[in-house]
């Protein structure tokens, strides 16, 4: 038998902050894994660098800002997430450096977790040709960045409270995965996660992301790889 070619993540996540750049990138995978998370009774916070303002065609930033953000406070909800905060970065042109890394230490320092997620920021999403976008470039190696800077009181001191040490990083959808997390039991919450995403997904137009069902694909395809029925992929860095 061919052994799975991710290896399954089981341990003890502990308290998670699950970042991202945009209203929805939670939500096509990573969801899955805070529903099964929030399940076993661990504290799950989102925080988001921007509004998503800039990412509905047909609608405003000024209109698409305040909408986007209550989409993503009902998905949350769906899978036991009480608490989501936004940085207000400007959408479409997030920079990697020291403003965005700031920030991100001092929600690290505030919030102290033992696992932080985020979202691909490898420069494509796997299939060649398929290129990720600049903010989710600098989302996540920012992110990886202020993991490491949190818990250093000579970076930004006194910026957020105490240093902090996390414990593991995870990068969700990574063309580098090497690591899995069962999702099985929570395709469903993730599904319907997704699809509180109204007015973004509507503005989609005919683009198979467009539909929530999509990300049963997604889940299926990681699983397959790891042996399980549906599973989040994930680059593992553990500290």
């Amino acid at each position: 038998m061919t052994s799975p070619e991710l290896e399954e993540f089981d341990g003890d996540i502990g308290r998670v902050l699950a970042i991202a750049a945009h209203p929805d990138d939670l939500e096509y995978g990573p969801a899955a894994a805070v529903a099964r998370w929030t399940r076993s009774g661990h504290e799950v916070v989102y925080l988001l660098a921007t509004r998503g303002e800039a990412g509905i065609d047909s609608v405003s930033p000024d209109e698409a800002g305040p909408l986007r953000s209550a989409e993503q406070q009902r998905s949350a909800a769906v899978v036991s997430v009480d608490r989501v905060e936004f940085l207000d970065h400007p959408d479409g042109t997030l920079v990697h450096g020291p403003e965005l890394r700031r920030d991100l230490v001092a929600a690290i320092r505030r919030e102290r977790p033992d696992t932080v997620i985020t979202v691909n920021h490898r420069e494509t999403w796997g299939p060649p040709g398929a290129l990720n976008s600049a903010d989710h470039r600098a989302l996540g190696a920012a992110v990886l960045d202020a993991v490491q800077d949190a818990g250093n009181r000579w970076i930004f001191p006194g910026v957020g409270g105490h240093p902090h040490a996390v414990r593991r990083a995870m990068v969700a959808g990574s063309p580098h995965a090497r690591h899995a997390i069962d999702v099985s039991g929570t395709v469903d919450a993730a599904v319907a996660s997704l699809a509180e995403h109204r007015a973004y997904l509507e503005g989609l137009g005919d683009h198979p992301m467009a539909d929530p069902e999509f990300l049963r694909w997604v889940l299926a395809d990681a699983g397959a790889r790891a042996g399980r029925d549906a599973a989040v992929a994930i680059e593992l860095f553990e500290f």
